[in-house]
């Protein structure tokens, strides 16, 4: 008896998808700096579609259908050109969404910079500065988000 794998394959990409795009927040400082960010929508496009490649590649005899495999591979290598120019170009970004991804952005500077081992008074000091600065910056954006969400 033949199984039909192909959706529990894009079923692993999908619940995949969600645990990649959430884990990629894990590292900010505070949950209210936490964003949707078109760019790491992007990147988790561009991580899924190697997944998807190695997935077909390792289990290859549970995914026999070329003609399925070969549109798979067609539709993951344009999803991917696509994405990628949509992300270098940051087409649909905007005043919102790009502090929306800034936010995140700034708060991973802020984590690093607060609990780094650093012992070097300088290094230091430019963390402390760094951690200043993000978190006066996030303020401003945060205040600036607000007001342009609120115009007619």
């Amino acid at each position: 008896m033949q199984h039909n794998h192909y959706p529990k394959f894009f079923l692993t990409l999908g619940v995949s998808f969600v645990v990649m795009y959430v884990v990629m927040y894990l590292n900010t400082y505070e949950w209210d700096h936490v964003y949707f960010s078109l760019m790491r929508f992007y990147m988790t496009c561009l991580m899924i579609v190697p997944m998807a490649f190695i997935m077909l590649g390792f289990m290859g005899s549970m995914y026999p259908k070329r003609w399925v495999n070969l549109f798979i591979g067609g539709a993951g290598t344009m999803l991917f050109v696509v994405v990628y120019f949509l992300m270098r170009t940051q087409s649909f970004v905007g005043d919102i969404r790009w502090m929306e991804a800034m936010i995140p952005h700034h708060s991973i500077a802020i984590l690093t910079s607060e609990r780094a081992n650093i012992q070097d008074p300088e290094v230091r000091k430019l963390a402390d500065d760094i951690i200043t600065a993000q978190k006066r910056e996030i303020g401003e954006m945060k205040q600036m988000i607000k007001r342009l969400k609120e115009q007619p």
